[in-house]
């Protein structure tokens, strides 16, 4: 207990000491406006993911955010990274929230906090754990057994840890959010009550928020003086469309005395496979950036967006924090490679099925299935023809016969030509491109194969399936594999090794690939996300604090060509861009 008082000792003495402020009176709510420590108060809020950037840039986001004039800081909190597997939760490194809520508390920020489950955020699944969908019943958001057991399992780790933060045991969070938009899903009368009731039995005693669109607040929410939990700054981008630009309506919500919260404030970016996807109109998955068009650039570099908010919103201007440098370092060559075939060995033990089997049901990381990444479902035929996946590849397929590449299947393209022959092997390469973040889809978002391939309107059988989820560990794992030197064709996929010479304190860069297709970016060992030549993003932001002074180790996986080389530069490129 002791480590607890101590918690709520330095929480107390870090937040607002010039401000004697009382604690017992939380955020309340008049008929038109809200009050804190029984005084009035407008919230001027922003969101900020811990998730999106370097934990060593955390503080540096909150005091540009501070210096714009905003009071409060939005946090969604993402069950699928502090939970990938079932058993154990992990909160260190990136995800040690409580440091990120302490530093909040340092600079003078208060928070809002959005604990989920479901957070939306544009992530896959919307922040949802892809193990939940190994139950074939699973009722996402609703008060299903399955789900339910799942959240108390979260919330009785997870919950615990954000009580001390509270306003009224001295801490930052003044509010804490209910789920998210579930107006626009409203599937179980029940849902709502169970969260605010799972919040509440575990010791939240600060008001509770709901956040819903115009026509979700029918379903999702009460009457009260009008907060705009999220005033969007900018949309985010999906593969194949142009970069959006948001021109904001802050001014005459200001005006009209209400209180806010633009999200983004600054985005930051989707490492690794975190983004998520739209389903409507069509099925559209979301960029490596997420830039956001925020007042604060996805490298943390002020716009004139964050300039025009300033002006708005600050009456004390404190010093607006200075940027950081951003290099143009020597290209990279990628002068190893190792194709797809040779690593193999190197991957998870093959697993044998007489059916495909999806991503989320294959028996590996023990026992949670393949969250993300791409799966390899290999079988043999003994003719050519017509292949046809219907809807049963998500998102999107190579497909080879022999190693040799055929075609593609994506969910536009559902038929390919198989060329005659003998006895061979036809292999599909199934890439997760991010599961759908909203909306009605949310059940049937599965991975990988999830029903029958068709040959000449006979069903593929007896399966060898190989689980590339291109984590940390599957990256150092191909240390042991066979690399030789790029020969003049080498044979794609495949993986290519290089390095980057950083010459002292390592700073922030842009990497760009304009000879390369598709494919994943390792720094380190690190997934930095995804690069296509589709567009619109041009260039994948790398932080500083991923690099190392000296030797950084670069390795590019690459679906189709490549031309060996990685260029940094010291902007970034988000594309085409079109003002909505």
């Amino acid at each position: 207990m002791h480590g607890r008082n101590r918690l709520h000792k330095k929480i107390s003495n870090l937040l607002f000491n010039s401000i004697k402020i009382n604690r017992s009176m939380g955020l309340r709510v008049n008929s038109s406006q809200f009050t804190l420590g029984g005084k009035p108060f407008r919230i001027l809020g922003g969101s900020l993911h811990y998730f999106r950037l370097p934990r060593a840039y955390w503080m540096d986001r909150m005091v540009k955010m501070k210096a714009c004039g905003l009071n409060t800081l939005t946090v969604d909190v993402p069950w699928s990274l502090h939970q990938p597997e079932k058993g154990e939760l992990r909160f260190q490194g990136g995800l040690d929230i409580e440091s990120f809520l302490h530093l909040a508390a340092e600079v003078g920020l208060w928070v809002i906090l959005r604990p989920g489950p479901y957070i939306g955020s544009d992530l896959d699944l919307g922040g949802l754990p892809s193990w939940l969908l190994r139950d074939r019943e699973m009722k996402l958001r609703t008060t299903y057994p399955g789900f339910i057991a799942a959240v108390n399992m979260y919330f009785d780790k997870l919950i615990p840890k954000m009580v001390p933060f509270q306003f009224k045991k001295g801490g930052p969070i003044i509010a804490v959010q209910v789920e998210n938009k579930y107006g626009s899903h409203a599937r179980d009368g029940n849902y709502m009550s169970f969260i605010k009731e799972a919040l509440q039995e575990r010791g939240i005693s600060e008001v509770l928020l709901t956040s819903d669109d115009h026509e979700g607040l029918k379903y999702g929410g009460p009457n009260s003086p009008v907060l705009v939990m999220e005033l969007w700054t900018g949309r985010s981008d999906g593969w194949g469309g142009l970069h959006h630009n948001l021109v904001a309506v802050v001014r005459e919500i200001l005006r009209r005395g209400m209180s806010i919260n633009l999200y983004m404030f600054h985005g930051g970016t989707n490492f690794g496979f975190m983004n998520g996807a739209l389903a409507n109109p069509s099925y559209k998955a979301l960029v490596t950036s997420y830039d956001y068009d925020a007042p604060l650039s996805e490298a943390g570099d002020y716009t004139p967006k964050y300039h025009l908010l300033r002006d708005l919103l600050s009456e004390i201007l404190s010093e607006m924090p200075g940027l950081r440098w951003k290099e143009e370092y020597e290209t990279a060559i990628l002068f190893q490679h190792l194709s797809l075939w040779d690593a193999l060995p190197y991957t998870h033990e093959p697993f044998k099925s007489q059916f495909p089997v999806n991503m989320e049901n294959l028996p590996v990381n023990n026992g949670n299935g393949q969250a993300y990444g791409y799966t390899l479902y290999e079988t043999t035929i003994i003719r050519g023809g017509s292949l046809k996946s219907g809807r049963n590849i998500q998102d999107r397929a190579l497909v080879f016969v022999n190693q040799s590449y055929i075609g593609i299947f994506h969910h536009k393209n559902v038929e390919l030509a198989v060329p005659d022959g003998k006895k061979r092997t036809l292999s599909l390469l199934v890439e997760n491109c991010g599961r759908v973040h909203y909306g009605k889809d949310m059940d049937n978002q599965r991975k990988g194969i999830v029903g029958n391939i068709l040959l000449n309107h006979t069903p593929l059988r007896d399966f060898t399936i190989y689980s590339l989820d291109m984590t940390t560990d599957f990256i150092d794992s191909l240390y042991r594999a066979p690399w030789k030197s790029v020969p003049n064709k080498p044979s794609f996929p495949g993986f290519f090794q290089g390095r980057l010479f950083v010459n002292g304190y390592p700073s922030d860069t842009f990497m760009k690939l304009p000879g390369w297709s598709k494919g994943v970016v390792f720094i380190n060992g690190q997934n930095m996300g995804r690069y296509w030549d589709a567009g619109p993003q041009q260039a994948l932001f790398l932080p500083g604090p991923f690099l190392n002074s000296g030797m950084n180790q670069v390795i590019v996986f690459e679906e189709a060509e490549g031309d060996f080389k990685i260029q940094f530069e010291d902007s970034p490129d988000l594309g085409m861009t079109v003002d909505i």
